[in-house]
């Protein structure tokens, strides 16, 4: 594929960057798109997934037939079956009258089956016949019906750990991956978010009529270091908020600085080795977490220690290892001898820290921020709102809990 080609689809597109991985990327599509093949396109949320499948419907044989996009994260387990193969009237509570589904209307055509991971696991058996032969039936239906349409589905989530786990077809991932397109994440891209963000600065410049907004070379360079877990979509959320709410048009970067460390669930991931066993830990919350952890294992180590000695059945004492002083309050000491005259010393189990513990306090911190509205936390933490309510589920989260 000629680097001609790819330019053109960018400007086209409104792609911005110059990236090797994106570029790859880019090249693949447009390779595929002349034949059906079943394509995935796998990327983390916000890096802009939506594009390829439109680039690939728009350079096939079917781009004069319908092209529909479909949120598979978005529509509630009950209704899906019937969106994506119709119904006929009286199947179910509400069906007035028979409707057709997404894969009827878009015969000849492309269907884009965006967060594709999100899908029930009865509605994948659906899916996989389509695949297969081509063949569906709507719901309340007995009756086999045929379609010719071409599938490119999306996820930001693993489907092989969804595979492993049960919620996920193995089948069916292998008829979807036909052709795999990984779409690279903004870190991954860093000489192309300057060139975002003056893209979006311009943008809100033109819509506003405000000057745009530059960026200091330090202020670059911050920006070209910083994680973007939220990916291009997080760029921009902070460029329209950096534009909207700051006078100086000049940004350094310690006003860039503030925007950067205020944005929800946006803490760079790191990897941070313990000197006790060489851990890993994914977020400096986790990390944070781990040695409360470990401060409150030190501090009930200690108070049984005390406790033993009072009561003159302990072996001799050993010095308390420097590692432990440094953690301890200065109080410590003095918490730990009140105990040791108690007869019982309550001992509090130390527990691993996992990654169920860190998931469930980020998302527990979301819904209080949002005051439980499921939509806006689920929108804070860059998910859709059916991962959120499963993940709510498997984590055991209630509203006592909020």
């Amino acid at each position: 594929m000629s680097e001609l080609d790819i330019q053109s689809v960018k400007q086209r597109f409104g792609i911005i960057g110059c990236s090797e991985a994106m570029d790859r990327a880019l090249a693949v599509a447009l390779r595929v798109a002349p034949t059906s093949l079943s394509v995935l396109v796998t990327g983390e949320s916000g890096v802009g997934k939506e594009f390829f499948p439109q680039i690939i419907h728009a350079y096939s044989s079917r781009k004069h037939k319908k092209y529909i996009a479909v949120n598979c994260g978005a529509i509630p387990e009950g209704t899906i079956d019937s969106e994506l193969f119709g119904h006929e009237k009286g199947s179910f509570t509400g069906a007035t009258e028979a409707r057709k589904g997404y894969f009827e209307e878009a015969n000849g055509g492309t269907i884009f089956l965006d967060e594709v991971g999100e899908l029930p696991l009865s509605t994948q058996v659906r899916l996989l016949r389509v695949l297969q032969s081509g063949e569906y039936m709507r719901v309340g239906s007995a009756t086999v019906q045929k379609t010719d349409v071409r599938v490119v589905a999306a996820t930001n989530n693993d489907l092989i750990k969804s595979i492993e786990s049960g919620r996920f077809r193995e089948d069916l991932y292998y008829r979807l991956n036909t052709v795999p397109i990984s779409v690279p994440a903004l870190r991954e891209r860093k000489g192309d978010i300057p060139l975002l963000f003056r893209k979006f600065a311009s943008d809100v410049s033109v819509q506003y009529g405000m000057p745009p907004v530059r960026l200091t070379d330090d202020a670059r360079q911050m920006l070209m270091n910083y994680y973007w877990r939220g990916n291009i979509r997080q760029l921009k959320n902070v460029t329209e908020q950096i534009s909207a709410l700051e006078q100086d048009r000049e940004i350094t970067a310690s006003t860039l600085s503030k925007y950067l460390t205020s944005v929800g669930s946006s803490t760079p991931t790191m990897r941070v080795e313990n000197a006790m066993g060489g851990e890993d830990f994914s977020t400096e919350r986790e990390l944070l977490y781990k040695i409360l952890f470990d401060m409150r294992s030190d501090i009930n180590d200690l108070k049984r220690m005390l406790s033993e000695l009072m009561h003159g059945h302990a072996p001799q004492p050993q010095p308390m290892p420097r590692e432990v002083v440094g953690l301890l309050p200065s109080s410590a000491v003095t918490d730990a001898a009140d105990f040791a005259e108690s007869e019982e010393v309550e001992e509090v189990p130390h527990r691993e820290l996992t990654k169920a513990d860190v998931q469930r306090e980020q998302i527990l911190r979301a819904l209080r921020n949002n005051k439980g509205r499921r939509r806006d936390a689920a929108r804070e933490l860059f998910m859709s709102e059916r991962t959120l309510y499963r993940r709510i589920k498997d984590l055991g989260i209630n509203e006592n809990d909020i």
